[in-house]
Order: C-alpha cells, then structure tokens, then sequence
C-alpha cells in the first residue's frame, strides 16, 4: 500500500514499488538521516537510486550520515504557485553541501541535499531570518513530519557553528 501524506495542502505519495525511497523517507521519519553507501565503490549517494552512480553496482547499504553542511546554492521565492505557500512568501529553498562525502569523488562533487529553509521546530523561516541566509550558511537537517514513516528533510540555521561573515546573496532591491 502506499504512503499517502499530505504536506501544507499538497499530496505526497511513495508508491509501493519505490523500496529506496520509502526507506529513505523512513528513516527521516525516525529523525535519522541515512544516505545508500555503495558496496562496491564505498561512496554515498543521494538522491536514492536502485544502482550506484559510479560502478552500477545495486549491492548497497543504508548508513547513518550527519545532516550538516553549507549552503551551496538557494532560489527566494516572493510569489509561491502552490496556495499554501504563499503566506509564507518569501521562503527559501536551499540546496546545501554535506560535510560529509565532499570532494569526492572529484574534487568538484559534494553531496547535496535540497530542502526548505525552516525553523528548528519545522516552521517555515520568517523573512528577517530568510534575510540573513545565503551561500556559505552553515546548516543543519531538521525533519517535517507528513504522516507515519514519512517526513521530509529541511535545513535551519546551525547555530552552533561558526558563520561566515556575510554569506554571499544576490543582489537586493
């Protein structure tokens, strides 16, 4: 049976065939951010995928993986399409840099991880913080309960790591 959730007004769905993403999702669920670590090349993956990026390989396992990292890019939405985002306009999305895995296996890669910019408890974040992020913020995973076995994985503010001074953001009105 699939899971079927309801997030802000929209319909989420993780169909029964889809096995790594109701893992995935599972474990965020539990408050554990696990990521695929492939047998044969040893590297992390993310999105969930049924084979190894690298070597095809579909032998993997499922590890625990520290959700902290750094802003790698972000889009500030002022005008949401979906009605129950936009009376949380504007609100950030953030793809961030892991601490984890980056740099490899080249030295361009990292693994990124999009998610919203939101509160420690899962809130979407107000514009006087959304103000303050922008390349180069330190974050740190929280996750968004949707219904049981399934929550979404978004970013707030680490405040317990050093930030830099003035993160890079594009230019404001």
């Amino acid at each position: 049976m699939p899971i079927v959730g309801d997030y802000m007004g929209m319909a989420l769905t993780i169909e029964d065939v889809d096995k790594e993403n109701r893992a995935f999702f599972d474990y965020c669920a539990k408050g554990e951010f696990r990521l695929q670590k492939g047998k044969a090349s040893g590297l992390l993956r993310y999105p969930p995928t049924t084979a190894c990026p690298w070597t095809t390989d579909r032998d993997y396992d499922w590890v625990p993986v520290e959700g902290k990292g750094a802003v790698h890019s972000y889009a500030e939405v002022h005008h949401a399409i979906q009605p129950a985002f936009k009376g949380h306009t504007p609100y950030m999305m953030l793809l961030v840099d892991l601490d984890t895995q980056k740099g490899q296996p080249s030295e361009h890669e990292a693994l990124r991880v999009a998610g919203n910019l939101v509160m420690a408890d899962g809130s979407f974040a107000p514009p006087d913080v959304v103000r303050t992020v922008g390349i180069g913020t330190r974050v740190r995973m929280v996750f968004v309960d949707v219904t049981e076995g399934f929550a979404l994985p978004h970013w707030t503010i680490d405040e317990t790591a050093e930030q830099p001074a003035a993160p890079w953001r594009y230019p404001q009105e």
